[in-house]
């Protein structure tokens, strides 16, 4: 049996996963190596975590997170009102299945666009699509798509990810097309899909 052979169409067919655990059996001395049913169950598990493994990256680098922030780093305690309970009760993103929202405020520097980003990518993590906007970079592109016709593609885009994080809001007002078009985006979302919205301001004060 030619075993390059086997490689060679395991990478055709794009199953890495499978190459890498099988070139490492065949390293092994032969009564070290594993039986037939061992061995299958080792390169379906390798695979499924390559996959996994690359969907991971591919979410990361689609979120477009402004940190590259991790929970077990978020630091807990009462001065910052966030206690290590409340956020082992979100670290599961149990709320995305739920389509619940997560608001943060607290004054600048106090690490809301940290924990934030920490959510979210633990949300790509456990397989969910995130997408992260800044406040202006969100207003910009709103605005250019009105003039270059790309609107509806960016409704849609946002609307298909599991889990949005909007930051910095309320630094800037809003006009009329950028109100309607976060109006939408909410509405649509709406029972579906989480939002995490981060502000300096208390939200007493966000609909002024």
């Amino acid at each position: 049996m030619n075993t390059q052979v086997t490689l060679d169409h395991l990478s055709q067919l794009k199953l890495s996963g499978m190459a890498k655990v099988y070139q490492v059996v065949l390293g092994l001395p032969v009564q070290n190596q594993p039986s037939i049913n061992q061995f299958m169950a080792r390169l379906a598990e390798a695979e499924l975590q390559e996959r996994a493994s690359r969907k991971t990256t591919l979410f990361l680098k689609q979120s477009k997170l402004r940190y590259d922030a991790i929970l077990e780093q978020v630091h807990c305690n009462p001065e910052r009102n966030l206690a290590k309970e409340k956020l082992m009760m979100i670290a599961d993103c149990g709320f995305i299945e739920r389509a619940e929202n997560i608001l943060i405020t607290g004054a600048t520097g106090s690490g809301k666009s940290y924990l934030a980003c920490a959510l979210g990518r633990q949300a790509c993590i456990l397989g969910y699509r995130t997408l992260y906007f800044g406040i202006n970079r969100f207003l910009e592109r709103i605005s250019l798509s009105k003039l270059d016709g790309t609107y509806i593609k960016i409704l849609n885009q946002i609307e298909k990810a599991a889990l949005i994080i909007i930051d910095d809001f309320g630094l800037h007002p809003l006009d009329g097309t950028t109100r309607r078009a976060l109006l939408q985006i909410l509405e649509d979302r709406y029972g579906l899909k989480s939002t995490i919205i981060v502000s300096q301001l208390p939200i007493a004060k966000w609909y002024e």
